[in-house]
């Protein structure tokens, strides 16, 4: 696909599990998906950005993944010869006690999605295990022995979840598995039935990855053929209770758990605001990395240059350096109250800070960017043709977006942050090689902020107003809005404003394209709606709707009007 940034193109961004399928089970996946990709052609759409597809744990977070290669099995479209093992009657048989109609509403119930694509999965593998011919044998084999390096590892690691209760915690496990030596040699030791019993087990694990990669590499050819790219997202950290960690503890600084620093823009977040973003992910201990040709970061590079047209690097500031807290996120409330001199005292004179340094001095800048970029050029020379985009936000250093573009790595603008000597520059002014949208996934959409702004205020309204302010300069208005109607005149000027922009990728947020007010995801807190929140219609509904097609009318036309198409 021409991807080149010489040709502007607008996208959208969706969770896929918050999709709405004809036939789906629960959750948004790879059948919804290619719904989503049809719709979005015909809207003009030449892209559609994913979150991470990684296998996610209890808390359901794509950004806290359990595996940084494996791909999560409620993304896989589930149905009749869907696996090819799959038969009508294992799937009826499997959905006949469960209620669908219930299953689909509302948000989505992971533990019973999950239960149930699990039993699907395990009956295909039964009829793969008893009677596969020679052909989906050696496929099956020839997977496994190409993925070796990670999939051995993540699958042990699966089925030592299943021995500690399904739990991911590898250090709350008992003593003869904390460690993956150690549990190999309690493998070891075991009777011969119990050892063919679990090397069956794996084995299950490796197949739903193998029917994972065949079907996330046919929805990307399907995508090609619509002339839509796929856009992926590499989290820069891992979560500490991961296979990946657990298998190469060694690669980490366990100790240190990684964040963002102190950040007042997130009014509803006394902690963020107070210490930062405490996201838990240990820290890398690069020269470890660098000993090996940092073979698992050109692993991660791999397994998601294969499924998409193109990639994000999430938090990419954290290659030049990133935020290290002294004390993992579940002691955050611990620490909230206290000052700076009573939490030196917790911590034992350890305090946050950048790691490995900060950018106080010129010295530090440097060795920053130089170590930053040398990172950066592994995952470059991995990804090949496969463009890279570097989420950039937060607290940026003045070397890390030069240093990004001399690399041709994309960065992000976010025009209500995009402020220059208190001005909101035009998108006329933005460099070509970069990606614009208002709002993310952890972002308050724009009709939300509206409705807090001057319909039901808040105690967040006045940040909620100042953000729309700004945003209705860079559409073109004067910066006091509260007269003039959204639907009729801000809506069509603020999606006209980010598509005629210089920049190469605008991005639209579901939400946000279709005017919604709901969240996928609010940062810092323990909600029961992040992660599980879906689309209120179906995509089949979202083309029949009366009002959604208008809307997708003037979007097309807009497109058009500004060479998107």
């Amino acid at each position: 696909m021409n991807l080149s940034p010489e040709k502007k193109i607008a996208g959208v961004l969706v969770p896929l599990f918050a999709l709405r399928g004809e036939d789906d089970l629960g959750i948004g996946d790879l059948g919804a998906l290619r719904e989503f990709i049809d719709w979005a052609a015909e809207i003009g759409f030449k892209l559609v950005q994913l979150l991470p597809i990684n296998e996610t744990g209890a808390d359901n977070s794509p950004y806290n993944a359990i595996s940084a290669l494996a791909i999560e099995p409620t993304t896989l479209h589930l149905g009749p010869k869907s696996p090819e093992e799959l038969t009508r009657e294992d799937f009826d048989a499997a959905v006949a006690n469960v209620d669908l109609g219930r299953l689909r509403r509302g948000g989505v119930k992971y533990r019973q999605v999950k239960k149930l694509k699990r039993c699907l999965l395990e009956k295909a593998f039964a009829n793969f295990s008893s009677r596969a011919g020679k052909e989906r044998q050696s496929g099956f084999r020839k997977f496994c022995e190409e993925e070796t390096a990670w999939l051995a590892d993540y699958a042990f690691f699966r089925v030592l979840m299943e021995e500690n209760d399904d739990s991911p915690a590898w250090n709350r496990w008992p003593a003869q598995y904390q460690s993956i030596e150690r549990a190999r040699i309690w493998l070891r030791d075991l009777p011969q039935d119990r050892q063919s019993a679990i090397n069956d087990r794996q084995n299950f694990f490796c197949y739903v990855q193998w029917i994972a990669h065949q079907q996330w590499r046919e929805i990307k050819s399907y995508a090609e053929e619509r002339g839509v790219a796929l856009m992926g997202d590499i989290p820069f950290g891992v979560s500490y209770y991961s296979a990946d960690v657990f298998a190469r503890p060694d690669e980490f600084a366990l100790d240190w758990s990684g964040g963002a620093p102190p950040e007042l823009y997130f009014k509803d977040d006394e902690f963020t605001q107070k210490w930062g973003q405490n996201w838990g992910i240990p820290l890398y201990r690069w020269d470890r990395m660098r000993a090996n040709n940092f073979e698992w970061w050109r692993e991660r590079v791999r397994a998601v240059r294969r499924i998409f047209h193109l990639f994000r690097i999430d938090h990419v500031l954290g290659f030049y350096r990133i935020y290290a807290f002294p004390w993992r996120p579940r002691k955050n409330k611990q620490f909230l109250p206290l000052d700076q001199n009573q939490m030196l005292e917790r911590t034992g004179g350890r305090a946050p800070h950048f790691a490995p340094r900060d950018d106080q001095t010129p010295e530090n800048c440097e060795a920053n960017r130089r170590e930053g970029e040398g990172y950066l050029r592994v995952v470059l020379e991995e990804a090949g043709a496969t463009r890279v985009i570097g989420e950039d936000l937060g607290t940026v250093p003045g070397y890390v977006r030069p240093n990004l573009r001399a690399r041709g790595i994309a960065g992000f603008k976010i025009p209500q942050w995009e402020v220059h000597h208190e001005q909101v520059p035009p998108g006329s002014e933005y460099e070509r090689l970069s990606v614009e949208t208002y709002t993310t996934h952890d972002h308050k959409p724009i009709c939300a902020l509206w409705e807090e702004a001057f319909e039901h205020p808040t105690a967040t309204s006045e940040q909620s107003q100042f953000d729309l302010a700004k945003i209705a300069v860079f559409a073109g208005f004067d910066p006091k809005i509260d007269k003039i109607d959204f639907e009729k005149d801000f809506y069509p000027a603020v999606m006209e404003a980010l598509f005629k922009s210089e920049a190469w990728l605008a991005i639209v947020m579901i939400t946000d394209l279709l005017a919604r007010k709901y969240r996928f995801n609010v940062p810092g807190t323990l909600a029961n709606s992040n992660w599980t929140r879906r689309m209120q219609r179906s995509v089949g509904q979202l083309r029949a709707g009366r009002k959604t097609q208008a809307r997708m009318r003037l979007i097309h036309d807009l497109l058009e009007k500004t060479g998107r198409l």
